[in-house]
């Protein structure tokens, strides 16, 4: 028998031993979700990489005809960002809310639905591929070097004919995404990548490779069998509603990328245009391949997210936070540049790799904010912050720096990172203060009511 001295304990005792399991359950969750996430960003990652090839090759082969070149180049690239692909990649990232949410809800008839509706908004495409055939002429109005527009305009208009297909690949691919079928974006990219290389000047071709590729897949493949329906005039009906959350979505996304395309822009004016232009889009593109590490992760994190909301499970899509921003905060260490012979581009760039390194650091952790951000459905939040961060308080650093304090091109860096600083911290303070529960309603209404709402 125990004395009265000694019962009080056993109580405590079993409460230590009820936390310790608690605690290893939670440990035990945490590896297995790493694990899920690992094995979904990891191919993600490749598909990036890939992607990123062949845009950092035809950089690099355009590097090398001279500056003139590579600055016409990087401005065709900084328009072309600016006023279409950022666009379309923003549209079609509503997807990754609403196909996410219906897959882990198991409504997979709806996966198809909400795809149809996406391409169909993504017929944008149309009024942007106009748009830039007046590109020659548009720059030489804004202070920039007409011979630069001139080389701009060129390269411009060989994007054209791909930039449907370029739309149409972005709706398979958050479709194949939300359903963790990753394999079918590597092979598309690796099929792409092996015609682009001795057809680098065709990129157009190469649109379509890859999407003729997912297409044939999703048509075909037994993984897509529950989630694979006919075009219907159902998915015309619910444009409006499929609108409120991907214009949210593509806002979030084009803020961001426009203000780094409107410093590649106003480089244009500096002294030294030539030099100043090519050695900022050096720095974005390989900042653009640096932070494809995290922003697959952060693609990982979004798909399961979305994915444990459908699923009415909001302890679950907790868990995913935390382990997706453990494992990008252990990425710290990476940089290499090898994109133009001419020795004052590759001296001035040498300079700017230690603000590079400091960039690589808010990028990889807005990279898993902004994922987790579109697999919640709260991308309008998002939108105010990148409007904020950047606008308010990164491009305005950017100026004073650039010109006021005459750092140029090392002046408009560090208001980069200004900006991403303040877009983290606001995202954290967001993602910190998320109440899981209710997000977790509101994806049940989004899928089973099909209103999709975003406030």
């Amino acid at each position: 028998m125990y004395s009265s001295a000694e019962a009080p304990l056993l109580p405590a005792r079993g409460k230590d031993s009820s936390h310790d399991e608690k605690r290893r359950r939670w440990w035990r969750e945490a590896v297995e979700e790493s694990g899920r996430l690992v094995a979904l960003a990891a191919p993600m990652i490749a598909v990036g990489l890939l992607q990123l090839t062949m845009q950092l090759i035809s950089t690099m082969m355009v590097g090398h005809l001279g500056e003139v070149a590579l600055a016409g180049a990087a401005m065709a690239n900084s328009l072309t960002a600016v006023s279409g692909f950022s666009i379309l990649i923003g549209l079609a990232t509503g997807l990754e809310t609403i196909c996410g949410q219906a897959y882990g809800a198991e409504q997979y008839h709806k996966l198809s639905l909400y795809t149809y509706r996406s391409i169909i908004v993504l017929f944008a495409s149309v009024p942007i591929a106009i748009l830039w055939v007046f590109i020659p002429g548009v720059l030489p109005l804004i202070g920039q070097e007409p011979q630069i527009a001139n080389e701009a305009g060129k390269y411009a208009l060989w994007l054209i004919p791909g930039l449907f297909a370029f739309s149409v690949a972005q709706c398979f691919s958050k479709f194949l995404q939300c359903q963790s079928l990753i394999f079918p974006m590597v092979l598309s990219s690796l099929i792409t990548l092996s015609v682009f290389i001795p057809l680098c000047w065709f990129i157009c071709v190469c649109d379509w490779v890859e999407v003729t590729v997912l297409g044939l897949y999703i048509k075909f493949s037994p993984s897509c069998e529950k989630t694979r329906a006919p075009l219907s005039w159902e998915a015309f009906k619910g444009i409006g509603s499929f609108m409120r959350l991907a214009v949210p979505s593509a806002l979030m996304i084009c803020l961001e990328w426009w203000s780094m395309e409107l410093l590649v822009l106003l480089s244009g004016i500096l002294p030294n245009p030539a030099l100043e232009t090519s050695a900022l889009s050096i720095c974005i593109s390989t900042g653009v391949l640096l932070q494809n590490l995290p922003y697959g992760i952060g693609t990982a994190a979004s798909v399961h997210v979305s994915n444990e909301l459908g699923a009415g499970n909001p302890n679950g899509a907790r868990l995913v936070v935390g382990v997706a921003l453990s494992i990008v905060a252990s990425l710290r260490h990476f940089i290499g540049i090898a994109f133009s012979n001419e020795e004052e581009v590759i001296n001035y760039v040498t300079r700017m790799v230690p603000l590079l390194s400091i960039s690589f650091i808010t990028d990889s952790l807005q990279a898993v904010l902004s994922g987790v951000a579109r697999g919640g459905g709260w991308q309008h939040l998002g939108a105010y912050v990148n409007l904020g961060a950047f606008y308010l308080v990164g491009i305005p650093v950017a100026l004073f720096f650039g010109f006021a304090m005459q750092l140029r091109g090392l002046g408009f860096w560090i208001g980069m990172i200004a900006g991403g600083a303040t877009q983290v911290t606001l995202l954290s303070v967001i993602t910190a203060t998320t109440k899981w529960d209710k997000m977790a309603d509101k994806a049940k209404e989004r899928v089973f009511d099909d209103r999709l709402p975003t406030q």
